[in-house]
């Protein structure tokens, strides 16, 4: 059992909710200085070092691109992380600090499209602090669904305790030290550091100077990452991922991941209808996975009659590559390609959560977008691949069994899902004549979350896009749920909503992200 540096007398045992990122705080107790720190050669090199900086120029970081260190802190962003009265670590993000994510800069690619996440692969990382609020952030990334693999230990004492520390054990494989010292001190500190280092140790150095001279000289000396606080645990598992990023592989996929709060309120029907838009209204290319292997619609909703599809990639997941893909995926338009489900009751399918987890990343690496068309089941495939996917989007109708269930999911994603942006939601078929119905302002105020988009009650065009195999922009362009579609398309996308057509947005609301 370790103790709370801030008070020695209080256990300090961190709350995680998932095991396999561990970590670990051990702080140490009354630790002096280590020897090297006194020597004539650590004077000879702060000198050199205060020589370097003397003599480099400082530009201002505004000026800079593609440099990750920051000049001052996003616009609105969250608060400090605080320490609980229990005497537990917790990274607690507050509800008014959610938007701030909106303000971190996300994943994109050449053309400006969004982008998913890079998960890290299974290494260690250990990390040496010296401020409790930077260990009360690492925490809270440490349990990020992105560095589940990882293994993650936290240390207080800085680049000192990393020294003693690795004098003694093998290096991890990402070592994270923070410093408060001046630059000169800090370049001095990481030379010795630097012995105790195994060649292929990555580095990321946490300091409090926001100096460009002081950043390229890191880089040069070999280090993998500078950054400056405040942060929130996105900026750490991006800079972290950008490090073990597969060459062979440059980008991930963005997945969506649709679900319905209840059976019959038209998910399945809206996701194939936005997964059409994206590829053929936004232009980008898509593939469509349909995981109700025993009832799903896509066959159908796409008028595409598939022998081979998900399930097949399912029964023998590592042998999923890109000929497999190829020959698994029908192609539907230029941009969007079909994962489709047997639809069959006659076939058990019964398939371990890492089968499913394999099969989506497989996809993710082949295609920018992967929308994922979750059945109304709570499994726990389920619900890992909520937990993974970089949006979420929770389809309701307007009533209390809907109410009930999006709420429970919303909780269970928020703790899953700490480090993003709430799921959306989507008010599905408002309006039904002599229907009771809960207000839409009600709605969102009982689930603290407005709906991204409330969709009317068009039942024709639904009923006749069902029956003829075709998207609701086929049979009615004009309509307000064609075009509450196209913006979401283009919303999830991160690209220019389609053309507006003049008079249809007065009624339909849309909320911003």
């Amino acid at each position: 059992m370790t103790t709370n540096p801030a008070n020695p007398s209080e256990a300090w045992k961190p709350e995680l909710d998932d095991e396999s990122a561990m970590v670990e705080f051990e702080p140490l107790q009354g630790a002096e200085a280590p020897p090297f720190l006194n020597t004539a050669d650590d004077v000879e090199a702060e000198e050199e070092a205060e020589e370097i900086l003397e003599t480099a120029e400082t530009v201002d970081f505004s000026s800079l691109e593609g440099i990750s260190v920051e000049e001052e802190p996003l616009a609105d962003a969250p608060p400090p992380f605080e320490l609980l009265e229990s005497g537990g670590m917790s990274a607690v993000l507050e509800a008014s600090a959610v938007s701030a994510l909106m303000d971190l800069p996300e994943p994109r690619g050449a053309d400006g499209a969004l982008l998913g996440d890079i998960t890290l692969p299974r290494i260690s990382i250990h990390a040496f602090i010296e401020n409790v609020t930077t260990a009360q952030m690492l925490q809270a990334a440490a349990s990020d669904r992105r560095l589940a693999k990882a293994a993650f230990n936290v240390t207080m004492g800085g680049i000192p305790a990393a020294i003693l520390h690795l004098g003694a054990q093998q290096s991890a494989n990402l070592i994270v030290v923070e410093s408060v010292a001046p630059a000169a001190k800090l370049l001095a500190d990481l030379d010795h550091l630097a012995e105790f280092c195994d060649a292929n140790t990555k580095v990321i150095v946490i300091g409090q100077q926001n100096d460009i001279a002081l950043y390229r000289e890191l880089m040069r000396r070999g280090v993998s990452e500078y950054l400056v606080p405040p942060m929130h645990p996105l900026h750490f598992i991006r800079a972290a991922a950008n490090l073990y990023g597969d060459a062979t592989a440059p980008f991930v996929g963005r997945s969506i991941a649709f679900v319905g709060a209840k059976g019959g309120v038209g998910s399945s029907t809206i996701c194939h209808n936005i997964a059409w838009s994206m590829a053929n209204r936004v232009e980008v290319n898509t593939t469509l996975v349909d995981l109700d292997l025993s009832f799903g619609t896509s066959g159908l909703d796409f008028n595409q009659d598939a022998t081979q599809g998900v399930a097949e990639a399912l029964a023998s997941p590592d042998r999923v590559d890109d000929v497999v893909l190829d020959r698994l995926l029908t192609r539907c338009s230029e941009h969007l390609t079909l994962f489709s489900a047997p639809a069959s009751v006659d076939r058990s399918f019964e398939f371990p959560s890492a089968a499913y987890q394999i099969v989506i990343e497989r996809v993710r690496r082949a295609v920018p977008y992967v929308v994922l068309d979750l059945p109304h089941v709570w499994a726990p495939w389920v619900r890992q691949s909520l937990s993974d996917a970089d949006d979420v989007v929770i389809v309701c109708t307007p009533d209390l069994s809907c109410l009930r269930n999006a709420k429970n999911l919303l909780d269970v994603l928020r703790t899953a899902r700490a480090n993003d942006a709430p799921p959306k939601v989507i008010l599905n078929m408002v309006g039904v004549p002599k229907r009771p119905e809960i207000p839409v302002k009600d709605f969102g105020e009982a689930l603290g979350i407005a709906p991204i988009l409330v969709l009317p009650f068009e039942a024709q065009i639904f009923a006749q896009a069902a029956n003829n195999g075709q998207m609701l922009a086929e049979v009615g362009p004009q309509s307000k749920t064609v075009e509450g579609i196209e913006y979401l398309a283009a919303h999830l996308t991160g690209r220019a909503a389609p053309a507006k057509r003049t008079g249809l947005l007065s009624k339909l609301s849309l909320a911003k992200r």
